[in-house]
């Protein structure tokens, strides 16, 4: 049997030591000042006429590179041609594609990252430790989840912390290197999944998930760290004081929200043979200036994206309502459609049937009925076409019928 190359990234928080973690610094500088030069000189070839390639750009960057920045000698090499050959040229791509805008030169004081390897196999890890050029052997806060051939490594900073993105050529018929167990799909549920701001997500099976509202938690003491820090000096030792107390609790709300986001993804997944989810306009849906800080603070895109992979990961199939399904506003029992419904109404409650239920609860039913197939959001006009719902009728409803005919 042939074996499938699959590429995996498990992402490690590290723990350097001073010097190390000054040289990760140094290191992310010189990917900056790398980047930045090749662009500049790229826009300049625009200018007369000439398109150079990243590789000419990283040829020109090298000529001059000991003489215009002489501490880049102590530096790792690949670092630089790494930032010319990954990033501006993925960058320039997608703006030739119409995908990206024009490339934008990089700030020092934005995020801090580099790739450090030098091609597949390059990089070494043993156990807790990995080892990087020019750094040396570094702690990890955990081993590595994958085997297989290490491809690319990234380091980066994130808050106070710095990590490493390990991107690993695995197998897939290799037993050892599956982290996730596949389960049996048989004899679960076909869950559906209503994602919301009151509550992270609702499924078909009674189950609510509470939203951190993490942002929210910590406003007040956000604000206060922001409203000191415009106090201070820029540049002054107090300034970079309270910079770094910012950016931890940035990474702090992050975590909370990540943490509430893989629990109930993690637990929906492993206990649902399929799964019926809405498509959400989450761009166009922050524009509302009531609801935007909210909906952000619930980060429901990278839900429903944690959701989708963590399906995929173990064959579970996932079915996207159409972005236009009124799932909110269709009654779960008779199908009816509730045009009336506004956002303040938490109870559903048809005028048809009579049906009462929660609103959010209503929603995630009516897509569970989506992913088992019994409903189509879309009818080969475009136009939505509620669900039929199922009925139990008894023997005498059923020879009335028949009689009828």
């Amino acid at each position: 049997m042939e074996n499938n190359p699959m590429l995996k990234t498990h992402k490690i928080a590290l723990a350097p030591n001073n010097v190390q973690a000054t040289r990760f610094a140094q290191h992310c500088g010189y990917a900056r000042v790398a980047y930045n030069h090749a662009l500049a000189d790229f826009k300049r070839g625009l200018d007369d006429g000439d398109w150079h390639s990243h590789i000419a750009l990283c040829r020109r960057f090298n000529a001059i590179k000991h003489d215009t920045y002489d501490w880049c000698k102590a530096m790792s090499q690949c670092v630089s041609k790494n930032a010319i050959y990954t990033n501006l040229n993925d960058a320039v791509s997608r703006w030739k594609s119409g995908q990206n805008r024009f490339p934008k030169f990089k700030k020092k004081s934005h995020s801090k990252s580099y790739q450090a390897d030098s091609g597949r196999g390059t990089i070494s890890v043993v156990g807790k430790r990995i080892k990087l050029p020019k750094i040396g052997w570094v702690r990890m806060f955990e081993t590595l989840r994958y085997l297989g051939t290490i491809c690319k490594v990234v380091i980066s900073k994130q808050g106070h912390r710095w990590f490493a993105s390990i991107l690993v050529d695995t197998f897939v018929d290799d037993p050892i290197s599956l982290v996730l167990e596949r389960t049996d799909p048989r004899g679960k549920p076909v869950v559906g999944v209503d994602v919301g701001i009151k509550h992270l997500a609702i499924t078909s099976e009674g189950h609510y998930f509470a939203n951190p509202k993490a942002l929210h938690r910590h406003e007040r003491k956000l604000k206060r760290l922001q409203r000191r820090f415009s106090r201070k000096v820029k540049g002054s030792r107090n300034w970079y004081k309270l910079k770094d107390k910012i950016a931890k609790l940035h990474y702090r709300i992050t975590c909370i929200r990540k943490d509430a986001h893989h629990k109930a993804t993690t637990a929906i997944v492993k206990g649902a043979s399929r799964i019926g989810i809405e498509s959400l306009n989450v761009a166009g849906m922050i524009k509302n200036h009531r609801l935007a800080k909210a909906l952000s603070d619930a980060s429901l895109s990278t839900f429903l994206e944690m959701l989708r992979y963590k399906s995929d990961a173990i064959d579970v199939k996932v079915v996207e309502a159409d972005r236009f399904y009124p799932s909110s506003k269709m009654c779960s029992a008779c199908g009816v459609i509730d045009s009336d419904l506004s956002l303040s109404d938490r109870t559903y409650h048809c005028s048809d049937c009579g049906h009462t239920q929660d609103r959010d609860l209503n929603a995630a039913i009516n897509l569970r009925t989506v992913a088992e197939g019994r409903s189509e959001t879309q009818n080969a006009c475009g136009d939505l076409v509620s669900p039929q719902p199922l009925r139990h009728e008894s023997s005498n409803q059923v020879w009335a019928a028949i009689a009828r005919q």
